[in-house]
């Protein structure tokens, strides 16, 4: 039988941590600061951005919004950052995404100054990250990395298979994996015989966005479950095919008109596994931790602190 990882209260211990190095930076004349772009109206980044907002609150930061309308051009959005990039309060500026498509994401993500990427997808942070010296690191793999670290369970020499080869999860974790001596395998959509190549896995993460497609074919007896994907499954039929007559997601879509589903197929991959993320309050609330403790880190390195 397997037991749940509890991604809330790792992420409540990194905030903890994080508002008492906003108390001492503080202290010393230094509040961190986070500003935040928003282009366009799409329902989940406006919830991500309140969070992001609220968190940076809580914790004693400067937090900054620009929203900008959904036909925002790409000039109009690079001199949103560029303000942002010029100002000194500000250390750590981010963007979310998705942006509408006559954005061009890549010249808007690219002009962040790299100091203040605290998403950690500037090309010099990428390329630091490969060369292992990166202080900027993406924040959902820094925080699969931080349940590695904080529930003692190790990684050297032990073989980790990440399903999924994006730039914002799969490959950087993989890259954060390989810098803590595992043996690592990245796997994609065409993979040959996937679940064989999965099962090899001591540490397995699911991270390419497909609602339960990683069932107890693809996990070998005692693995480190990791399950990355958030889906919103609105078929009742599809949710009792995952969870059965389970009363509180049967609920949960007849309140909401669906639910939220992982990678992972959590009924059948639970009995087999030793440890598994769940969704929602798995991976997710640590991503928003790991940007608020990057945000102190560029704050810490503006001010010319280790």
């Amino acid at each position: 039988m397997g037991e749940w990882i509890d991604g809330k209260e790792l992420a409540q211990a990194i905030q903890a941590e994080v508002a008492d190095a906003v108390r001492r930076l503080k202290e010393s004349g230094i509040r961190p600061g986070l500003a935040v772009v928003l282009v366009g109206d799409n329902p989940a980044s406006v919830v991500y951005v309140r969070n992001k907002a609220r968190t940076c609150e809580a914790l004693g930061m400067l937090s900054e919004r620009a929203e900008l309308p959904a036909d925002s051009s790409t000039e109009a959005v690079l001199e949103v950052v560029g303000a942002f990039n010029r100002r000194p309060d500000i250390h750590g500026v981010l963007v979310q995404v998705p942006m509408p498509p006559q954005v061009d994401a890549r010249r808007v993500l690219e002009a962040i100054l790299p100091e203040k990427d605290v998403d950690g997808f500037h090309p010099v942070n990428i390329g630091r990250l490969v060369a292992g010296n990166a202080p900027l690191k993406p924040c959902t793999p820094a925080g699969i990395i931080e349940i590695f670290r904080r529930r003692g369970i190790p990684l050297a020499g032990r073989r980790a298979v990440v399903i999924g080869r994006s730039d914002i999860v799969g490959k950087p974790l993989a890259l954060m994996l390989l810098h803590e001596h595992a043996t690592v395998t990245i796997c994609h959509s065409r993979t040959r015989d996937l679940p064989a190549v999965a099962r090899e896995a001591d540490i397995l993460v699911a991270a390419i966005g497909r609602a339960a497609m990683v069932d107890d074919t693809f996990v070998k007896p005692g693995a480190v479950v990791i399950d990355v994907g958030v889906n919103r499954v609105d078929s009742l039929e599809r949710i009792r095919e995952i969870f059965g007559e389970d009363a509180g997601r049967i609920a949960e879509h007849a309140r909401k008109g669906y639910t939220l589903v992982g990678d992972v197929n959590a009924p059948r991959v639970f009995p087999k596994c030793s440890l598994l993320t769940p969704v929602p309050g798995g991976v997710g609330p640590l991503t928003i931790a790991m940007l608020m403790a990057n945000t102190v880190r560029a704050a810490r390195l503006c001010a010319g602190l280790r």
